[in-house]
Parts: C-alpha cells; sequence; structure tokens
C-alpha cells in the first residue's frame, strides 16, 4: 500500500513538473545543451582515422589516463574536438580562487561584488586559454606517438599542430560556454553537470565489462561476485548521499520588543550547518591537480619511478596525496563559503541569539568553532569515500567499475543529482506543488 502511494506522488510529481512552463523550458534546454556536448564528443579532429585509434584508447583503459578519459565523456581517447574537456577551466579556477587568498588586489575584486566577480571570472577564462594552448600540444604529441598511423601522412604535420591546437582549445572553451548556459537558462550548475554527464557515458561498458570478467571467469566469482559489487556500490552511494546532505543544526532564539519597549523571547529556530558545506568541489578541485603531472610531462615520455605512482590511481602515494588534497580543499573551500561574521551580523540584525553565547564577535567565534569542529570528520570522510576504488581495485574489480565505488565519480554523481533535484523542487515549491524530494524518501535539504 504504501510503495502504491509512493509511486502515486512520484507520478503527480511528474505530472507537475510538466505543468509548470519554466521549469520544462528549462527541462527541455538542459538536455538539448547536454546531447550538443554528446554530439561534440563524437567529433573527431579534422585528418584523423578513427580506425588506427586502437592504441590511444588502450592507453586510456587504465591508470590516470582512464580517469581523464572519463571526465571526458570518452572524448579524450577518440580524439575528439572537446578531448580536453572542461578540466582546463577547473584547474584554472583553482588557480585564481588561490590568489583571492593570497594578492590583494584579488582579495579586492572579491569584495567589489558583482562588477569584481566579472573581472574574476574574466581572468579565469583567460587563464583557462593559456592552460589550453598548453595542454593541447601536449595531447597532440601523445597521439602522434601513441596513434601516429591514425593521422592522416597528406596532412602537414606543424599544419596539424596548429590548427588542432586551435580546434582543442576551442572546444573546451565552447563546453565551458555550454556549461554557462545551462546554469542561466537550465537546471543544476552547467560545469558540474558536464562532468557528470561525462562520467554516466563511461557507467554502461564498465559495468558490462565487469559483468563478462566476473561470467566468463576471468576475475572469477560468478554472478554472486556481481551481486556482492552491486550491494556494496548501492551502500556507498547511500553514504554519499547522508554525508553530502549531513547537518548540524544550532538553536537560534529570535527576541521581540513589547509594547512596554522589554524585549521577550519569541520563536526558537535552529541554523543549519553542513558537515560538509563544500559539496563535492574538493573533490573535482583535487582531482584537477592530480591531473597536473600527466601535463607536466607531456604524457608520453618516459616517467620516473615518483611520476610512474603518480599515473596509477591505486599507488599509495596518488591515494595519499588525493586525500590530502581533499581535505585541504574542503577547509578552503569552506572557508571562502561560509562566512560566520556575517552570519553573526545577521542574526544580531534580527535580534536572534544562540543561547548561552553573546551576540557579535562570541557568536561568530562559536560558528566558526563548531564548522571547524563538523568539517574535520566530514572531510575525512568525504577522502574516505574518494579513495575507496582503490580497495575495490584489490577484490579484483576491473579499474573502470571500481571508480564507481565511492571515488570521484560516485560523489559527483550523488552531489550533482541532489543538487539539480533541490531546484526542480525549488521551482515546483514557489508554484505549491509537492517537491520531487519530499514526496520521496529522501528529503529536500532546504530543511
Amino acid at each position: 500500500m504504501a510503495n502504491k502511494v509512493s509511486n502515486h506522488k512520484f507520478v503527480q510529481t511528474i505530472k507537475n513538473i510538466w505543468k509548470v512552463e519554466d521549469l520544462r523550458v528549462r527541462i527541455g534546454i538542459t538536455l538539448l545543451f547536454v546531447a550538443i556536448y554528446r554530439f561534440g564528443s563524437f567529433v573527431v579532429l579534422p585528418g584523423i582515422d578513427t580506425n588506427a585509434l586502437g592504441k590511444l584508447q588502450q592507453q586510456t583503459s587504465e591508470g590516470l589516463m582512464s580517469l581523464l578519459d572519463m571526465f571526458s565523456g570518452g572524448a579524450f581517447s577518440n580524439a575528439s574536438i572537446f578531448a580536453l574537456g572542461i578540466m582546463p577551466y577547473i584547474t584554472a579556477s583553482i588557480v585564481i580562487q588561490l590568489l583571492s587568498i593570497a594578492v590583494p588586489y584579488f582579495q579586492k575584486l572579491q569584495r567589489e561584488g558583482e562588477s569584481g566577480r566579472r573581472k574574476i571570472n574574466q581572468y579565469t577564462r583567460y587563464l583557462t586559454i593559456l592552460i589550453l594552448l598548453l595542454q593541447a600540444p601536449s595531447y597532440l604529441a601523445n597521439l602522434r606517438y601513441t596513434a601516429g598511423g591514425a593521422i592522416s601522412p597528406a596532412i602537414d604535420m606543424g599544419v596539424f599542430m596548429v590548427t588542432s591546437t586551435i580546434i582543442l582549445a576551442a572546444g573546451s572553451m565552447f563546453i565551458l560556454w555550454l556549461g554557462e548556459r545551462i546554469t542561466d537558462k537550465g537546471l543544476g550548475n552547467g560545469v558540474s553537470l558536464i562532468i557528470m554527464i561525462g562520467i554516466i557515458a563511461r557507467l554502461p561498458e564498465a559495468f558490462f565489462q565487469e559483468f563478462a570478467s566476473r561470467t566468463t571467469g576471468a576475475a572469477g566469482g560468478g554472478m554472486v561476485m556481481l551481486l556482492i559489487e552491486v550491494v556494496v556500490l548501492l551502500l556507498v552511494i547511500c553514504a554519499g548521499v547522508a554525508l553530502l546532505r549531513g547537518t548540524r543544526k544550532i538553536p537560534v532564539q529570535y527576541a521581540k520588543q513589547s509594547t512596554g519597549g522589554m524585549s521577550v523571547t519569541g520563536a526558537r529556530q535552529y541554523l543549519p550547518l553542513k558537515v560538509n558545506a563544500a559539496n563535492v568541489m574538493p573533490i573535482i578541485f583535487a582531482q584537477a591537480i592530480m591531473f597536473v603531472p600527466i601535463v607536466l610531462m607531456g604524457y608520453s615520455s618516459e616517467p620516473s619511478a615518483f611520476m610512474a605512482l603518480m599515473q596509477d590511481p591505486t599507488s599509495w602515494l596518488y591515494n595519499l596525496l588525493f586525500a590530502i588534497l581533499i581535505i585541504t580543499f574542503t577547509y578552503f573551500y569552506t572557508a571562502i563559503t561560509i562566512n560566520p561574521v556575517q552570519m553573526a551580523e545577521d542574526m544580531k540584525r534580527n535580534n536572534g541569539f544562540i543561547p548561552g553565547i553573546k551576540p557579535g564577535k562570541p557568536t561568530a567565534e562559536y560558528i566558526d568553532t563548531v564548522m571547524s569542529r563538523i568539517t574535520l570528520p566530514g572531510s575525512l570522510f568525504l577522502a574516505f569515500i574518494a579513495i575507496l576504488p582503490t580497495f575495490a581495485s584489490l577484490f579484483g574489480v576491473q579499474q573502470g567499475f571500481a571508480s564507481f565505488f565511492g571515488g570521484t565519480s560516485l560523489l559527483i554523481l550523488v552531489g550533482v543529482v541532489l543538487d539539480t533535484l533541490q531546484q526542480i523542487e525549488s521551482h515546483l515549491m514557489m508554484r505549491h506543488y509537492d517537491g520531487l524530494l519530499s514526496s520521496g524518501r529522501i528529503k529536500g535539504r532546504a530543511g
């Protein structure tokens, strides 16, 4: 009976989504831009024979290159015009945000509001182009080294390098433009959504490879082991949802003025502080940093022992640095997202106070202390889930499928899906419809 009621609510919610014209248009625009992105992932660079890309696809089937190919939705191994994906922009964003902490000029831009934000975005795009102009020749050199036969001999190599560099840079900037249009006119964060779509595109292939490996005896265990893997994957997804939605509520008492001028105690409310206020951004930032060794060594050069470890997602050094970066970026992104001083001022302005804590600076210090305490376990749990694919690989899971056991893939999928559903729910609640999340078992995060 309960399942019937739940299914009825879900169907009714879908009908409500269709009734809201603005929401219907936004969903349509999002699907259109995603389709354009996926179509471009199969448009090959001019002069490339796709039948001769076997060595490149073999190279991107394992190691750090497989993650790079996953983030591009397979465009990297297809020698597509979108081969470099959105990661150069993510790298540029990291650099600019670090400069916003260390350089006074960028600190001033951050305080200038919308005009300063536009300038920062402009500088981020300039830096993205610079990174692309460095990364594109490196990608083409690797393509020539691993799959030189795929390049038409009728094309002059110098002309090919120049034109293909321009095309690759333009392709990545076009992806960025698509992401911004999705953010403005569609649903969700466009850049995160594009990364998620690239990851989802690899999931069916990874699952069927794991299925074939278990059923043919290559990895052993048969269907029982595959069933266990699926159950563990579902448990990790639930853990990811709990991590991204967990909150710590601080009681806030509001005082109101009586007719005699005396303040009386008003209603008590709660200030929800997220355990992981940074969401999936630390994962994306950390992964972008871990891709740097590939760019520095130019893909095809002989790696040293250190670089070999850095290119192996299952090595102890890679996972240690990856976890440290995630914890660091969790604190960093939380610090620039949550402003305890502003929260304390807003609370004081509205005659609110935390019981037992004086308004003003003591309140800001208290909120900052609470955030520090809940961010530490949140960041540690985030780092643990991020390195779970390594443990999955130790149990014989194929690397392509193991990457979905936590790690970058799963957390980005869960985070982006939750944020997108939250936006859909907000549109429905504005028009007095039941939300998509509130009608199911997963409640909305708005609190």
